[in-house]
């Protein structure tokens, strides 16, 4: 069972909604957006699931909040990895920000190891709603979804202020709803223009991400062939290609993993002579 999971590994293209059908499916969530599960509760429940009671979950907050209460959740998460000696660093300071981009890769990360530990087999003993009761606090499958909730209705009262800052007295109200008409009309033409553009430029990222995954399989096959897996530049690549984060080190460790075979062999050359 692998815990250090390359980010060319396949896990890495699994999409957004089958994420977060995962998750509705074994969890009795209903989530929409990957930024819901950013306060942790979410990953320590997948785990408790995949490893029944091991999880605290009186210590999970699903009505987390504020950065403080996320914390505090992947911190649970954390010690749980430790137990399990799971070894995969959580970058908590990047996910409590609820960014989609960084969340979703983590829990394409959590699917993957999951699934590698129960086959993708749902635990049909295990009943996410009772765990979550059972933790000691009223935490409906909702409660994940307030955050998101709570921002969504801000947004709709800034729209709704902004509306009132702009909207005309009864006496000009005719003459502004016409006005409106058109100019909403020219605005969804607008809104379709960008959103075909949008789509068109997602499907170019696509295929361009494809190219050159495509590219990157070729070279893993190279370097896992027989007769040049064992060499050192091929273990160079293989080090780049497998490191669990996408970080300069992975380069640095190769590149000291080159120089120090290179030095090896000029000893060994000068043994032999």
């Amino acid at each position: 069972m692998a815990t250090n999971i390359g980010m060319m590994d396949s896990a890495y293209f699994v999409g957004r909604n089958e994420i977060l059908t995962w998750i509705n499916n074994r969890l009795q969530l209903n989530l929409s957006r990957i930024e819901e599960a950013a306060s942790g509760a979410v990953q320590c429940q997948m785990i408790d699931m995949t490893y029944p009671g091991v999880v605290p979950m009186h210590k999970v907050n699903f009505d987390a909040k504020t950065e403080y209460d996320m914390i505090q959740n992947y911190k649970v998460l954390q010690d749980v990895f430790n137990k399990l000696k799971i070894e995969k660093h959580v970058e908590v300071n990047r996910l409590v920000k609820g960014r989609p981009l960084d969340n979703l890769e983590f829990l394409q990360w959590l699917k993957r190891y999951c699934d590698s530990v129960n086959g993708g087999i749902m635990n049909e003993n295990y009943n996410p709603v009772e765990r979550r009761i059972k933790g000691g606090k009223d935490r409906s499958s909702k409660g994940c979804l307030k955050t998101a909730k709570s921002l969504q209705s801000n947004n709709m009262y800034n729209s709704a202020s902004a509306e009132s800052a702009v909207s005309p007295n009864k006496a000009s109200g005719p003459k502004q709803v016409r006005g409106g008409g058109a100019h909403s009309s020219v605005e969804i033409q607008n809104l379709s223009k960008e959103i075909t553009e949008l789509k068109l430029s997602v499907d170019h990222l696509e295929k361009e991400r494809d190219f050159y995954f495509a590219k990157l399989r070729d070279v893993e096959l190279l370097c896992q062939a027989p007769e040049l897996e064992d060499i050192p530049v091929a273990i160079a690549v293989k080090k780049i290609l497998y490191a669990a984060d996408a970080k300069e080190s992975a380069l640095e460790e190769a590149q000291e993993y080159l120089y120090q075979a290179m030095n090896s062999e000029e000893v060994e050359t000068e043994n032999e002579g």
